[in-house]
């Protein structure tokens, strides 16, 4: 069956040149974007109970955007002015460049990762004698743990937001020919919202080992899967699959 319609269970990309915008007018397809997933922040009384106070923290890890927004978020309710000798350790140079929204960056000390976690590991060693508080989601990273743990840094763990199941009831009766996913919490949602869900002719685009493994437990077929060294993005793989597919008799 030929590619017509993708639903990629994503927000819709705000700047004007993703690729997703480019292989929908190249391929002629129609593309939609839909959160299967959303963030919602964790309020001061519930980080308090936590045992959290931010005073105690000489240094913040960041590992994603969501983490920046709320630390800061959280920070303000609890009316707690950040130091300007407060360090921030981003995992990447997307969430340092993020960092911008709330800090004046050249005034700042702040050390960045390449691109995962284990990365920024050596310039967290560097500083060992820092008290690190980690604001993240309910859903972190089991290798996250493992690593500041085996570092032997003083470090604390603390739930800023939490991932949530949005409510996709208003698809109930839209089909499309490509579902696309870039986690487990997705797989799951897919589920929470329909749970008959027959895959039938859909087909399921997944991104990295533990989303397509969620897939396969659901007993879902995958037919398209990035990263791989032909296809790096999910953009990429859609564009093969699309090529391969519609191009048949």
């Amino acid at each position: 069956m030929k590619v017509k319609t993708i639903l990629v269970s994503q927000p819709e990309p705000k700047i004007e040149n993703s690729p997703y915008f480019d292989l929908q007018e190249k391929q002629k397809v129609k593309i939609d974007f839909r959160p299967f997933i959303h963030v919602e922040g964790v309020d001061a009384k519930e980080i308090r109970l936590q045992k959290v106070d931010l005073k105690n923290y000489t240094a913040i890890i960041l590992t994603s955007r969501n983490a920046v927004d709320h630390f800061f978020r959280v920070a303000d309710e609890m009316r707690f002015k950040v130091p300007d000798s407060m360090k921030y350790f981003c995992q990447s140079e997307a969430v340092a460049y993020y960092l911008q929204k709330y800090v004046v960056y050249r005034k700042r000390k702040i050390y960045v990762g390449k691109r995962n976690f284990a990365e920024l590991s050596p310039l967290i060693k560097k500083y060992k004698d820092e008290t690190f508080l980690l604001p993240t989601t309910d859903k972190l990273k089991t290798e996250v743990p493992k690593i500041l743990n085996e570092l032997g840094v003083n470090w604390k763990e603390a739930v800023f937001y939490r991932t949530v199941i949005s409510d996709l009831s208003d698809l109930a009766n839209v089909l499309y020919d490509i579902l696309v996913f870039f986690s487990p919490s997705g797989i799951d949602s897919l589920f929470h919202n329909f749970p008959d869900f027959k895959q039938n002719d859909t087909r399921i685009a997944v991104f990295g080992n533990t989303t397509i493994k969620a897939a396969e437990d659901k007993g879902l077929r995958v037919d398209i899967s990035a990263p791989s060294p032909e296809t790096p993005s999910m953009t990429m793989a859609l564009e093969k699959y699309i090529n391969d597919t519609n191009k048949k008799k």
